[in-house]
């Protein structure tokens, strides 16, 4: 299966990610060819969370900073609650995920769990058809979002999902999305 054959997907991710929700993606997109980078606050090493305390590191890629979505043709955004609650004081990483939706091309995002929490705080999630991890519910409905319990949504390239036990859905969407490319504003 080489369905990314050249693609290259951006990880944004930090302490406290939920294992499954970061390493399955990265081997189901590997696995499918697109080259991968984990995004973070720091160089080094982050911790996933894992069974209620830490677990496997991974190593980081480039920083927020470093990176650019230009060199991106998606992006994915693990959840956890520590995790993304981290990623969405961070100007940078707001910055990061906002680039990838802006502009008249749209490239695609995919977010689990409490990961459309950064969508909300980029500015991008109102009036999008979304799902997420059943107690952030109300924090996207206040948000403008169409939220629905559903295993996995698309709305124009945002892939959305509730928790790891619809990683199998959500991780093949997301290859789905990120094969089919950018997606016009409004389209």
């Amino acid at each position: 299966m080489s369905t990314l054959s050249g693609r290259k997907i951006a990880i944004l991710a930090t302490d406290g990610f939920e294992h499954s929700e970061l390493f399955e993606p990265l081997k189901a997109f590997k696995e499918a060819g697109a080259s991968v980078d984990v995004i973070s606050l720091k160089k080094g090493k982050i911790k996933s969370w894992k069974d209620n305390s830490w677990g496997q590191e991974i190593e980081v890629n480039k920083t927020v900073t470093e990176a650019s979505s230009n060199d991106y043709d998606g992006l994915m955004l693990p959840g956890g609650v520590i995790n993304p609650d981290l990623l969405r004081k961070e100007e940078s990483a707001i910055s990061f995920v906002r680039s990838f939706n802006s502009g008249n091309s749209r490239k695609p995002i995919a977010a689990i769990c409490h990961g459309p929490w950064l969508l909300v705080e980029a500015g991008i999630a109102e009036g999008k058809k979304m799902t997420s991890y059943a107690s952030i519910k109300t924090d996207l409905k206040n948000a403008g979002v169409n939220w629905v319990d559903q295993e996995v949504v698309c709305d124009n390239g945002i892939v959305t999902s509730r928790s790891p036990q619809d990683l199998k859905p959500f991780i093949a969407k997301a290859i789905e999305e990120y094969e089919e490319g950018t997606h016009e504003k409004g389209a």
